[in-house]
């Protein structure tokens, strides 16, 4: 157990050395303590980056209780180390079956939070079905992810949204580079410690184009492989083609992938069409919230066996003899099998995290039960500060600019 805190220790560590953002606004937030006696539930991926996250929150005068978002995302390492270094109260492991997971958010709502920071939006559909015992003292919430906002918004379409949540997956300093740069990268870091396989030379699907899919489908292309596209909005279609990719139905791609990479936020992207044509010896990974992008029930449906081949690999032996390979269960093969997202990038989406929810706390009382865009001057805020952190300086506007950029009378 104390090898295991030791090395939780020092990964916490290494990300806050590499969070400069977050670790700006933890010093402000010790001096200014803007969450004291506050009660905040969280249900993220429980490693380094976001250990940082909740160890900054608990500086600012928070009681934290944090559970993981997944069942297979959680760094053990890290969830010891923020128990017994910083006191906080965390309840996640890895391969959490089912009934621990739900066990784990249960414990979590069991504090009573005031405030809610999710990633899926599982804590918080939670509180509004099986717990509605604390929803009376559930002031707000922060919402991290795509599928979190697609069922947070619809759950305000259809009237039973009983509190203001804030969209931190549209912030700017979000998904302009964590959605990209960090989904396309660590879903490679998931890749390779999965399967030990090259890229190069093989023709990779990505399924969706949103901005995790250009930043997959720009890494795959780096990597050296043939990409092809598929999607079901036609803008974004055409988008993928003038980018560069070939672009086609997945029941087309899948007949020609040597690997398919779901990361839609939808269901059944694989379906049982593409299964039945896939070649011997595809392998399929997702890094789509949850594992329902491609279907295990189709998987199981088609195959006469089923056998785990490598530690995050499962091999279906289909009943015509083709074997097809699914990375982690299906479930985000980039934190299941990988780390995740680098520090640099969830230095920015942290950071929104934390001054959105210092937003929320001051501004919640005078908010619709809905959901919520991030203000542009936090985005601003933390553009700034990381500029600041990389050495790089801008230019700005002059006072003529600025009046000539806000009138209308000037003309050519």
């Amino acid at each position: 157990m104390e090898d295991l805190v030791k090395k939780g220790s020092l990964r916490l560590h290494w990300a806050a050395d590499h969070m400069p953002v977050l670790m700006d606004i933890r010093k402000r937030f010790i001096d200014e303590q803007p969450l004291a006696g506050l009660k905040i539930g969280m249900a993220l991926h429980t490693e380094a980056k976001t250990g940082m996250l909740a160890v900054t929150l608990a500086d600012a005068g928070a009681k934290i209780r944090l559970a993981s978002c997944n069942p297979l995302s959680t760094d053990d390492s890290v969830a010891a180390a923020l128990r017994d270094e910083y006191g906080l109260d965390v309840y996640a492991k890895k391969w959490e079956t089912e009934s621990e997971y739900y066990n784990n958010l249960n414990t979590v709502l069991n504090m009573a939070p005031d405030f809610i920071i999710d990633d899926g939006a599982d804590l918080i559909s939670m509180v509004h079905t099986s717990r509605k015992d604390v929803l009376p003292g559930v002031k707000a919430a922060n919402e991290e992810t795509t599928t979190g906002v697609q069922r947070l918004r619809a759950m305000a379409k259809d009237g039973v949204l009983k509190f203001p949540v804030l969209d931190v997956n549209d912030a700017k300093m979000k998904f302009m580079f964590d959605n990209r740069y960090g989904t396309g990268q660590s879903a490679f870091d998931g890749w390779m410690t999965a399967t030990n396989l090259i890229v190069a030379g093989k023709r990779l699907v990505v399924a969706g184009y949103g901005w995790c899919g250009k930043g997959v489908a720009m890494r795959a292309k780096g990597l050296g492989a043939s990409v092809i596209v598929t999607e079901v909005d036609p803008i974004k279609a055409i988008e993928a083609k003038m980018d560069g990719f070939e672009v086609m139905p997945m029941a087309k791609a899948a007949a020609v992938a040597d690997i398919i990479i779901t990361v839609t936020g939808c269901k059944d992207v694989v379906a049982e069409e593409a299964i039945r044509v896939m070649k011997d010896g595809c392998v399929m990974g997702n890094v789509g919230h949850f594992d329902n992008e491609i279907s295990k029930t189709a998987l199981d449906a088609c195959s006469s066996s089923k056998e785990r081949v490598r530690d995050f690999i499962d091999e279906y032996r289909m009943n015509d003899g083709r074997r097809l390979y699914l990375i982690a269960e299906g479930r985000l093969m980039n934190l299941a099998a990988g780390q995740g997202h680098p520090a640099e990038i969830m230095d920015m989406s942290f950071a929104t995290q934390a001054l959105g929810l210092v937003h929320m706390v001051n501004n919640y009382e005078r908010m619709d039960n809905t959901v919520h865009a991030v203000p542009a001057s936090i985005d601003s805020e933390i553009a700034s500060i990381k500029l600041r952190s990389m050495g790089v300086e801008i230019d700005s506007l002059t006072n003529e600019q600025i009046t000539y950029m806000s009138g209308w009378e000037e003309g050519t």
